[in-house]
C-alpha cells in the first residue's frame, strides 16, 4: 500500500494546483496569449504584450536543425547553430559578449532536431541594442576557422566524457535502433565520425542554404507594443531575404516487428534500462489522450503505476518514468529504469507488465481525475516567466497549435475519458514490438530477454 503521508501530499498538491487551474482558466479565457504578424520579409512575428515589468524576451526558432542537415554530415547543424555568436562581420565573440553583459542582457543560440534556436533578453530601454546584436548573430556570422576548430573539439571532448555516462550510452544506442538512419537515430558517434572532417565551407553552405526570415518563427514577450516593435524588427532584418527551401529527403524509421534486445556490458551497480518504440507527433490529435494516459503509466512521478509498483511496492528500481518525445514527425515512447543488475529481468516483466494492464484494464475514475487535475492545474507554471510564454509561442507556431493553446489545452485535457485512455494504449503502446536496451554488467544481470 501506498505510504499515508504520501497521499495525503499528493491530495494536498492536487487540491493546490485545482484552485490554480481554476484562477488560471478564468484569465486564459478572455483572449488569445499573443498576435499572430508577418513581416515583410516572411519572419513571423508572435507578440504578447506584459508592461508590469520593462523587460523584453524574444525567442526564435529557424528550421536549420538536424532534420535540415545533409545526411552525412550529422552534427553540422548543430555545429552552425552553436558558431553564431562567435564572431560576425563587424563584432568578434568577445565583443559580443561584452555588449550584451554591459547592457545586462543575454543573448544565446543553440541547435536541435527539429529547429535551431536563438534567445534574446533585455531591459526596454536596451531593445534596439538587443536587437542588433540578434540580428548581427544571424545574418552575419563569419564562422572564423579558428572558433569552428575549438567548437569542434570542445564538441568531441564532450561526446567522449558522455560516453562514460551509462545513462547516455543506453539512450544513444536507443535512439539509433529506433530511428535507424533517420534524422532522429543520428548519434554521437555519427557525429564524432564526421567532425573531423568538417570544413568551414560545410558551415558556411548549410547557414546560406538554411537560415532564412520565411523559415524563422520570432516570438516576444514583453513591455513593448505592435507598433513600437515591428518598425524595430523591418529595419534591423531588411537585409535578410526569403529563400525557397525544401527539406532533405532521408529514411523511413525502420519497422519493430519483435522485441530487439541491446546488451552492452558495463561494470557498474546498477543496470540503465531504455525501452520503446516510435510514438506520435506533436500535431497528432490523440496527443491529449496520450499525456493522461501516460501521466497514469509513468510520466506522473510518485503519482504513476510504474512507481508505484516497480519502486514503491517492490523496491526495485532507484528511478523509473515514461514519456512520449512528441515533435514535428513522431518521436519515441520511452521507459527509463535504473535498477541493481540483479533485477533488471524483474523490472522489464514488471513495466511490460503494467503497458499491458493500461491496455486490457480501464483506469479508475480517481486516477483519470487525478491526473486531469495535476496537468490542468499545473498547465499555468508552463507561463509563469516570459521565458516560458515565449517558448511556448514558438512551439505553437511550429505545431500549428493556435493563439487559443492555452485554452484548447485545458479543455482537451478535461475532455478525455477513460475510454480514450484505453482506446490510445493499444494504439500506441506495443510491448511485444519495441527496443530494448540494457547497459549492466552483464555477468550478472543475466538476461533473459
Amino acid at each position: 500500500m501506498r505510504n499515508k503521508s504520501r497521499i495525503i501530499k499528493e491530495f494536498i498538491l492536487i487540491a493546490i494546483l485545482a484552485v490554480v487551474s481554476s484562477v488560471a482558466s478564468t484569465a486564459m479565457a478572455a483572449e488569445p496569449i499573443g498576435k499572430r504578424i508577418v513581416l515583410k520579409n516572411g519572419m513571423v512575428l508572435l507578440l504578447a504584450e506584459q508592461h508590469s515589468i520593462p523587460m523584453v524576451t524574444v525567442n526564435m526558432a529557424i528550421t536549420a536543425g538536424s532534420t535540415a542537415e545533409p545526411g552525412d554530415k550529422p552534427g553540422l547543424a548543430s555545429l552552425t547553430a552553436s558558431l553564431l555568436t562567435q564572431g560576425t562581420k563587424e563584432r568578434t565573440a568577445s565583443r559580443i559578449s561584452s555588449e550584451i553583459d554591459y547592457i545586462g542582457g543575454s543573448l544565446s543560440t543553440s541547435g536541435g532536431e527539429d529547429f535551431a534556436s536563438a534567445s534574446l533578453r533585455v531591459l526596454k530601454k536596451d531593445i534596439r541594442t538587443g536587437l542588433d546584436l540578434l540580428s548581427d548573430v544571424l545574418l552575419n556570422p563569419v564562422f572564423d576557422q579558428k572558433e569552428i576548430d575549438r567548437k569542434v573539439k570542445e564538441t568531441l571532448a564532450e561526446i567522449q566524457r558522455q560516453k562514460e555516462e551509462p545513462g547516455a550510452v543506453a539512450g544513444e544506442a536507443f535512439q539509433k535502433a529506433v530511428f535507424g538512419a533517420h534524422p532522429y537515430g543520428r548519434t554521437n558517434d555519427d557525429v564524432a565520425a564526421y567532425l573531423p572532417k568538417l570544413t568551414r565551407q560545410d558551415v558556411l553552405s548549410f547557414h546560406a542554404a538554411r537560415y532564412s526570415p520565411n523559415q524563422a518563427i520570432i516570438a516576444v514577450v514583453g513591455d513593448v507594443t505592435e507598433k513600437e516593435l515591428v518598425p524595430l524588427l523591418n529595419e534591423y532584418f531588411k537585409p535578410w531575404r526569403k529563400k525557397e527551401q525544401k527539406q532533405p529527403a532521408y529514411d523511413k524509421t525502420p519497422v519493430i516487428e519483435k522485441t530487439a534486445a541491446l546488451r552492452i556490458d558495463k561494470k557498474i551497480t546498477q543496470a540503465n534500462v531504455v525501452m520503446g518504440h516510435v510514438g506520435i507527433s506533436r500535431e497528432n490529435p490523440d496527443f491529449y489522450a496520450c499525456v493522461v494516459m501516460n501521466y497514469i503509466l509513468g510520466g506522473g512521478g510518485f503519482s504513476s503505476r510504474l512507481m508505484d509498483n516497480i519502486r514503491d511496492n517492490r523496491g526495485l528500481a532507484y528511478s523509473v518514468h515514461s514519456g512520449f518525445a512528441a515533435q514535428k514527425e513522431p518521436g519515441a515512447f520511452q521507459v527509463i529504469i535504473q535498477t541493481k543488475n540483479e533485477s533488471a529481468n524483474e523490472v522489464i516483466a514488471e513495466t511490460l507488465g503494467e503497458l499491458r494492464r493500461i491496455q486490457s484494464e480501464p483506469v479508475s475514475e480517481q486516477e483519470l481525475a487525478d491526473a486531469k487535475a495535476y496537468l490542468t492545474g499545473s498547465f499555468p507554471l508552463r507561463m509563469d516567466t516570459s521565458a516560458k510564454i515565449a517558448g511556448m509561442l514558438t512551439s505553437i507556431e511550429l505545431y500549428n497549435l493556435g493563439l487559443d493553446y492555452p485554452q484548447t489545452y485545458l479543455k482537451s485535457i478535461k475532455e478525455v475519458t477513460r475510454e480514450d485512455l484505453q482506446r490510445v494504449a493499444k494504439k500506441y503502446l506495443r510491448p511485444d514490438n519495441m527496443v530494448l536496451v540494457v547497459v549492466a554488467d552483464q555477468e550478472k544481470a543475466k538476461l533473459k530477454y
